[in-house]
């Protein structure tokens, strides 16, 4: 089966600093925009920001010894993608880490790269890749 785009829309509290994070500091190219919401392409992928003054109440849980936020997105990409971003955000000035680049699950099934971070509206955002496409769903 072919993958298509998803499409997420989800609230900022700044579109101009929400601009400078996702296609400053993630590389994402800008889509349309209106006075209350900007569109971003992230790795193929549709992301909608939409200027609201709401944010919803944030949990965490634990995944290999380490509390990761709820809700979160992100994407899955290649080792060699996963390298070049982390290198990406490394280098920036600013960068809300969450969980610094880490091996999760190492030797075991499922092994990954992530690394989470935050935008500059508290939302939380995994980055992962694997070494071995056939892991992602592995049980």
């Amino acid at each position: 089966m072919t993958m298509r785009p998803f499409h997420l829309a989800f609230p900022v509290s700044d579109l101009d600093a929400t601009r400078r994070f996702y296609a400053g500091v993630l590389g994402c190219h800008l889509g349309r925009s209106a006075e209350t919401w900007v569109d971003f392409e992230l790795y193929g992928h549709q992301l909608s920001a939409h200027l609201s003054p709401a944010r919803p109440h944030e949990i965490a849980g634990d995944v290999d010894g380490h509390a990761v936020p709820i809700p979160h997105f992100g994407v899955v990409l290649t080792m060699a993608q996963w390298h070049e971003l982390r290198e990406r955000l490394e280098a920036a000035e600013g960068v809300d880490w969450i969980l610094r680049p880490k091996l999760r699950f190492a030797g075991q099934t499922g092994e990954q790269a992530t690394l989470f971070v935050r935008d500059p509206s508290g939302n939380a955002l995994e980055f992962k890749g694997f070494a071995d496409d056939g892991e992602i769903f592995a049980s």
